[in-house]
């Protein structure tokens, strides 16, 4: 019979118990099989040393070394300048750097004084032979724009978000709990009511002027009447057919559906409906005698009207440019109308001779929302940024400031606070609703939701109102000091 001893190492010594496990001071088995001994594995190996590895860890030079340097996740907090800071003059395609910081005191203003302001805030961030409005000329200097702070510096979110055993009643950790027991964190606001009802997302809020009554309307086909004094359901308008939007001016209600736009005038009780869409209209604004409404083939409908008639409203223009479905439209001042589109860009209109005056190209995906403040156009997209645009000198618009997210962009609203102090309501993709204070976009709090928030609306005496895809209509109030 064959005999086999084992073998001694290169100096005549037994392998030692590290060797022997495979990840000792050479880190090689010292066995040329690299069988695992099966006593070994049950715990029944008396052999000292075992020809067999006593080891299931593969050979280190089968494994990756470590890298040398720390691997950071990307992190759009890297990033130190937050001028707002006009974008650099392109007529294809108005890009910029991205500035995220969610928190920031350096917005500069049109006038000289205020630029003054934003320089002794902030001296590194704007050279002293920066121009008025501190222009950025090319794509070389925009690197300049955009620091990175040293990997050690970069800050570390924390998990803001509500706890899924406290929705459930399960949660036993009380205080000591990581995540919110709330369903929205700042100050000076309160959640004041919850409204159910429909049962599938609520894609528009109005409050019809001298009406008693709140009117949501869902995908789920209905339109729902609330009282305001009470929080209960007054009526249910079952429609036949999905509500894409919903807008109100004075005493009139008007209704996107498929193909066709409701109204309803509040007082009167009288009834019609605009025909002439092709597809979901999911944008509607009036102002004055005007309504505007924004379907999925990417026309806008202009109808002429009044509001202290029951007069027929009459089909007054077709504005045609948009490649892709209309997502919203405001108006601004100057007889502007500006529509967002899921083709990416934003049109401006002159809503007087009904002419496109300018098309925006700014950003990377659909363009969800748009709002209008002092003299500025917001606009939120599914590109994860919020885009400041200013008008120039020779009257055309561009970006001078982007605020980013790390979710889509869904819904922007505005509102004052108590203190008077303007308030952006940014709804994002992560199911929760982001407030700034603005021209800062200093962090004023967080709503959560179940589902993501579709519609924001803003109601009278600090009230504002989120509707979310599961149906739910939520009423905020602001607190008076």
């Amino acid at each position: 019979m064959e005999i086999k001893t084992a073998r001694r190492g290169p100096q005549g010594k037994e392998s030692s118990v590290f060797d022997r496990l495979g990840a000792g001071r050479g880190g090689h088995l010292n066995n040329s099989s690299n069988k695992i001994c099966k006593f070994w594995l049950s715990g029944r190996c008396l052999k000292n040393p075992c020809r067999f590895a006593h080891s299931e860890t593969p050979d280190v030079a089968t494994i990756h070394r470590p890298r040398q340097t720390p691997y950071y996740p990307r992190s759009s907090n890297a990033l130190v300048s937050n001028t707002w800071r006009r974008a650099p003059r392109n007529s294809q395609n108005v890009q910029e750097k991205v500035v995220n910081h969610k928190s920031s005191e350096n917005v500069p203003r049109k006038s000289e004084s205020d630029l003054e302001d934003i320089k002794k805030k902030s001296p590194e961030s704007i050279s002293e032979s920066s121009s008025e409005y501190s222009f950025v000329e090319n794509d070389s200097n925009l690197e300049n724009v955009v620091e990175e702070k040293p990997l050690e510096h970069v800050p570390t979110k924390t998990a803001e978000r509500v706890c899924e055993f406290w929705v459930q009643g399960t949660c036993v950790y009380g205080d000591q709990c990581p995540y919110l027991h709330s369903w929205f964190r700042g100050d000076k606001f309160k959640r004041l009511a919850e409204l159910q009802g429909h049962n599938k997302a609520v894609n528009g809020i109005a409050l019809p002027l001298r009406c008693n009554k709140l009117c949501s309307g869902s995908s789920d086909g209905t339109i729902r009447l609330w009282d305001c004094h009470t929080g209960q359901c007054a009526n249910v308008i079952n429609l036949g057919g999905e509500v894409g939007s919903v807008c109100s001016e004075g005493p009139w209600l008007f209704v996107g559906m498929p193909n066709v736009v409701k109204v309803w005038n509040t007082e009167s009780g009288a009834e019609y409906s605009l025909n002439g869409p092709v597809g979901q209209v999911n944008a509607l604004e009036s102002v004055n005698d005007l309504l505007f409404a924004g379907v999925e083939d990417g026309v806008i409908l202009a109808w002429k009207g009044t509001c202290k008639s029951n007069l027929t409203f009459q089909l007054a223009a077709t504005l045609k440019g948009h490649t892709h479905g209309i997502t919203s439209l405001v108006v601004g001042g100057g007889n502007r109308l500006y529509s967002g589109s899921k083709d990416h860009t934003i049109r401006v209109w002159d809503h007087e001779n009904w002419q496109c005056i300018m098309a925006l190209n700014g950003h990377d995906d659909v363009v969800k929302s748009l709002m209008c403040w002092d003299k500025y156009l917001f606009s939120g997209s599914l590109d994860c940024t919020i885009k400041v645009w200013a008008s120039t000198d020779d009257g055309s618009l561009e970006v001078i400031y982007t605020h980013s997210e790390e979710q889509g962009i869904l819904a922007l609203s505005g509102m004052t606070d108590p203190d008077v102090k303007p308030i952006l309501y940014c709804s994002c993709s992560d199911k929760s609703v982001h407030l700034y204070e603005l021209p800062t976009f200093t962090d004023r709090g967080r709503l959560f939701a179940k589902q993501e928030v579709q519609t924001l609306q803003i109601g009278p005496a600090g009230l504002f109102f989120t509707g979310d895809q599961t149906g739910l209509l939520t009423v905020y109030t602001w607190l008076a000091d």
